[in-house]
């Protein structure tokens, strides 16, 4: 279940979001969840993205990592 919020907007912005929701039929309070939550999704992407990167700048510069890798195998798409 979601957990209430409260927020100031100027009056020029919320009648922007106003306007915006109108023009989709739906409320403004549902266009602010659903903005929330698309940047919500997009920061967990780019966290895991930057994260990914890590990973493969580490195994990149790692001897070790590099075997890990190696005896580790590659996946094949039969799941053989």
């Amino acid at each position: 279940m979601g957990v209430p919020i409260s927020i100031r907007l100027d009056d020029d912005v919320r009648d922007e979001l106003d306007a915006q929701a109108r023009a989709h039929g739906i409320g403004l309070a549902t266009l602010l969840r659903d903005v929330a939550t698309r940047a919500a999704r997009d920061a967990r992407r780019d966290r895991i993205r930057r994260a990914s990167e890590q990973v493969g700048a580490h195994v990149a510069a790692s001897p070790e990592a590099q075997r890990f890798y190696e005896d580790w195998g590659t996946p094949r798409a039969d799941g053989g």
